[in-house]
C-alpha cells in the first residue's frame, strides 16, 4: 500500500507524521511482511512526541518530498513512539550502543525485514555539514550494501543480535550483596557530587532522581551530612534555576549547562514525579520553605496541565512551539518592562532578566544569582506578579502537550502524590492520586485467558492498547502500596497482590531469576530484554525488590520475601560491575533487610488513632513500613509486633526493626522522638 498508514493511530508523536509525504507504517507484523515480500529493509525512525531533535528530522527530511521519495523507493519506512513502545526501543538503542554510537532520539536504525538490525544512528542532517554525511546519502550507502554486499549485513546484524541476546541473558549465579551496599555506594558516589552547582559533576546535568534518593536513603541510615547536603544543594540549585519553570510550575527534562540554567525545556511526567517524591523527603527532614513552595507549584501545575482525558495523567509537554524550542517559556526585558510596569526592575533583578537576555537574546528565569532569599513582603510581590505573567503567558500558542496515559509513568506520580499528600497535609494531591489510579484500573486492564488481570500500557483516544510491560506493572503496584499507607484501604494491597502475581507468572526468568521487560505471551521481538538498570526512570527490576519486600512484611507470606531475594541474587553480579546504574535496586534491597516497621494498634480515624499517623507521615523515614490495626492478633503470625495490645485502652504504637520492637508508645510527641531517633 502506497500511503502513509499513521491516520489510524492514537499517539500524538505518530499523528505528528500522518501527514509526510513518507510511506510510514507502524510497527507491526503487517510492516515486517511488507518489507519481506518487497525485499527491501526497513528504515526504523523511533521518537517522542516532546523531543526536539525528533521535530527537526521530521520537517528537514520526512516532510521534504524528495527525501521521502528517497524513502519509499529504498525501504520500508516504520514510525514507533518510544513511550508507547518502550519494549522496541530499549532493543534498538541497544542495538545502537553496541555500534559504538552515542545514544538519543530521534533513533534512526536500518534493519533486515526479520528486524535485526545491521546499522544505525540518531539524527541526520538533510545534506552533509557538521561533519555528518547527510540523509540521503547515508539512505543511498545502505542500500547499496544492501544489495551489493549482504556479506556485510549479515555479518553485522549477526554480531548485533548475538550481543543484544547477552546483554539479556542471566547469569544464574546465585550472586549476593553485602548488607551495607547502600552505604559502600553513597560513600563511593559521593566524590562525583558537584558541591558548587549541585547535581552529578559534569555537563549537560539531569536530576538522577534514583541515586540521589539512595543518598538520602544512605543519610537517614547513617547521619553523614555530606549526603544530606548533595540532595538539598540539587533541589536547591534545580529549584532556582531555569530548568524550573517558574511562572507555571514544574521541572523540565535536564539542563544543557553544568548550572541548571538553560533546559531542554521540554516537561516528563516521569522527571516530575521522581522529584515530587525526593522534594517531600527532604522538606521532611528540616521544613525547607522552598522545597514545600516548589512542591505546591509542580503540583499545582499537574493538577491543572496534565490531567488526561479520563482523569489519570498525561505523558508530557513539548519544549517546542511554533516551531521553536522554548519560545513559550522566554522573556524579554521590554515584555516585562510593559506588563509589569513599576515592578518590572525588581522583578528583573530578581529573576536574572536583562536587555541583553541569558538565552540567545531571551530570559530563562531563574534565581541561581541570588546569594540570599528575599524577604516574606518581596516574595509576597513576587508572586502576584508571576501570577500576573502566567496570564499573559497563557495566551501565548503553547508547546504540544502529549495526553496518552502511560501506565508505568502514571504508577510513578500516584506514588509521589500519595507521599506528599501524607507528608504535606494536601487531602486534594491525595484525591488526584486515587482518581488517576481508579482511571488506569478502569481503562487499561483486561483478565486474560487463564484469569490473571492484566495491564495495558497505553490509553488515549477512549483506547487502551499495547500488552502491559515491567515497568507497568512495577510502578503500579508501588502506587498501590503507597495509596494503601495513605489511606488504609485494603483493595489497594489487593491490587499489588494480583499485579506482582501477574508478574510471577508471565515475566519471571525461570533459569536466570528477574523479570523479563515483556511477558511470555507478549509480541515476539528479536530478543526478550532483561535488566535492572535505572535509566530516566527508575528499572522495573529494581522496583519490583521494593514492592516485593512490602507485601512480605504487610501480609506476612514469606513467598514474598523469598521472590525478593531471588530477584536480588539474579542480578547480584550485574550490581557488582555497575552499582550506581543499580540505585534503585539498592534501595530496595535495603528496605528488605532494614525495614521501619510501625504498627499502631487502635482505629485510624479516631482522634488519637489520626494523630499518632500524621505523626509517623510526619518524619523522613525511606525504609517506613505502616500497619495500622484494631487489634494486633490480625497481624500476620510472624510479625514482630504480632499479639501486642492497645495500653490503656488507647491507640498504642510499636516501632519495629527485625524482630525487636519498641515498648507500647501512647504518646503523640514520644512518638514523634522515637522515629526521629530510629531514622538517625
Amino acid at each position: 500500500m502506497t500511503r502513509n498508514l499513521l491516520d489510524q493511530e492514537t499517539s500524538p508523536y505518530l499523528l505528528q507524521h500522518k501527514d509526510n509525504p513518507v510511506h510510514w507504517r507502524p510497527w507491526g507484523p503487517a510492516a515486517l511482511a511488507e518489507a519481506k515480500a518487497a525485499g527491501k529493509p526497513i528504515l526504523l525512525s523511533i521518537g517522542y512526541a516532546a523531543c526536539h531533535w525528533c521535530h527537526v528530522m521530521a520537517h528537514e527530511s520526512f516532510e521534504n518530498p524528495e527525501i521521502a521519495a528517497v524513502m519509499n523507493e529504498l525501504f520500508v519506512s516504520i514510525k514507533v513512539d518510544r513511550e508507547e513502545r518502550p519494549d522496541i526501543d530499549a532493543i534498538y538503542m541497544s542495538a545502537l550502543h553496541l555500534l559504538g554510537a552515542q545514544g538519543g532520539w530521534p533513533l534512526t536504525m536500518f534493519l533486515t525485514p526479520d528486524g535485526e538490525p545491521f546499522w544505525g544512528g540518531t539524527y541526520f542532517p538533510p545534506e552533509s555539514r557538521w561533519g555528518q554525511p547527510g540523509f540521503v546519502d547515508i539512505m543511498k550507502r545502505i542500500d547499496h550494501v544492501w544489495r551489493e554486499e549482504r556479506e556485510t549485513v549479515d555479518q553485522n546484524r549477526l554480531a548485533l543480535v548475538q550481543r543484544l541476546g547477552l546483554m539479556s541473558a542471566g547469569t544464574a549465579d546465585g550472586g549476593t550483596l553485602r548488607p551495607d551496599s547502600v552505604e559502600q555506594l553513597a560513600a563511593k558516589l559521593i566524590n562525583n557530587v558537584d558541591f558548587a552547582r549541585g547535581g552529578l559533576s559534569g555537563t549537560p546535568k539531569f536530576p538522577n532522581p534514583p541515586i540521589f534518593r539512595l543518598f538520602w536513603l544512605a543519610y537517614r541510615k547513617t547521619g553523614e551530612p555530606s549526603y544530606k547536603r548533595a540532595v538539598d544543594l540539587l533541589l536547591d540549585r534545580m529549584s532556582e534555576g531555569g530548568i524550573f519553570d517558574h511562572i507555571g510550575g514544574g521541572y523540565a527534562r535536564y539542563s544543557v549547562d553544568d548550572r541548571w540554567l538553560v533546559p531542554h525545556f521540554e516537561k516528563m511526567l516521569y522527571d516530575n514525579a521522581q522529584i515530587v517524591e525526593l522534594l517531600t523527603q527532604a522538606w521532611l527532614d528540616d521544613r525547607n520553605p522552598l522545597f514545600a513552595q516548589r512542591l505546591h507549584e509542580t503540583i499545582g501545575w499537574v493538577a491543572r496541565e496534565m490531567i488526561a482525558e479520563n482523569g489519570a495523567f498525561a505523558a508530557s509537554q513539548d519544549a517546542d512551539s511554533e516551531g521553536e524550542e522554548g519560545k513559550f517559556y522566554v522573556w524579554s526585558a521590554t515584555e516585562l518592562q510593559e506588563f509589569l510596569g513599576t515592578n518590572a526592575d525588581l522583578f528583573a533583578q530578581i529573576y536574572d532578566v536583562s536587555p541583553r537576555g541569558n538565552f540567545e537574546g531571551h530570559n530563562i528565569l531563574n534565581r541561581l544569582h541570588l546569594r540570599d532569599k528575599p524577604d516574606a513582603d518581596t516574595e509576597e510581590l513576587m508572586a502576584r506578579l508571576r501570577e500576573l505573567l502566567f496570564t499573559v503567558r497563557d495566551a501565548r500558542v503553547h508547546p504540544g502537550w502529549d495526553d496518552k496515559v502511560l501506565a508505568d509513568w502514571n504508577g510513578l506520580m500516584i506514588a509521589a502524590l500519595a507521599g506528599a499528600a501524607t507528608a504535606l497535609g494536601e487531602p486534594g494531591w491525595l484525591a488526584l492520586a486515587e482518581t488517576a489510579f481508579a482511571a488506569v484500573v478502569r481503562d487499561q486492564t483486561r483478565t486474560d485467558w487463564a484469569g490473571k488481570s492484566r495491564l495495558l500500557h497505553s490509553y488515549r483516544a477512549a483506547k487502551a492498547q499495547h500488552e502491559g510491560m515491567l515497568d507497568d506493572y512495577a510502578n503500579m503496584a508501588r502506587a498501590a502500596l503507597a495509596l494503601h499507607e495513605a489511606t488504609g484501604k485494603a483493595a489497594y494491597l489487593r491490587h499489588a497482590e494480583t499485579w506482582a502475581r501477574t508478574l510471577d507468572a508471565r515475566f519471571w526468568d525461570s533459569e536466570s531469576g528477574g523479570y523479563f521487560f515483556t511477558a511470555d505471551d507478549a509480541e515476539a521481538l528479536i530478543v526478550r530484554s532483561r535488566n535492572a538498570t535505572d535509566n530516566a526512570v527508575p528499572a522495573g527490576n529494581g522496583a519490583m525488590v521494593e514492592v516485593l519486600a512490602r507485601l512480605a512484611l504487610l501480609t506476612g507470606d514469606d513467598t514474598w520475601r523469598q521472590q525478593a531475594e531471588h530477584l536480588v541474587s539474579a542480578f547480584a553480579s550485574a550490581v557488582a560491575g555497575q552499582a550506581p546504574s543499580h540505585a534503585t535496586l539498592l534501595c530496595g534491597f535495603d528496605l528488605l533487610l532494614c525495614a521501619d516497621q510501625i504498627v499502631i494498634v487502635g482505629d485510624r480515624d479516631s482522634g488519637t488513632g489520626s494523630t499518632m499517623v500524621n505523626a509517623v507521615f510526619d518524619v523522613s523515614l525511606p525504609n517506613r513500613v505502616l500497619q495500622v490495626v484494631e487489634d494486633a492478633a490480625t497481624l500476620p503470625a510472624g510479625h514482630p509486633a504480632y499479639g501486642k495490645i492497645k495500653v490503656g485502652g488507647e491507640p498504642t504504637a510499636y516501632i519495629c526493626r527485625g524482630q525487636t520492637c519498641s515498648l507500647p508508645i501512647t504518646d503523640v510527641a514520644e512518638l514523634l522522638r522515637a522515629l526521629n531517633g530510629d531514622a538517625s
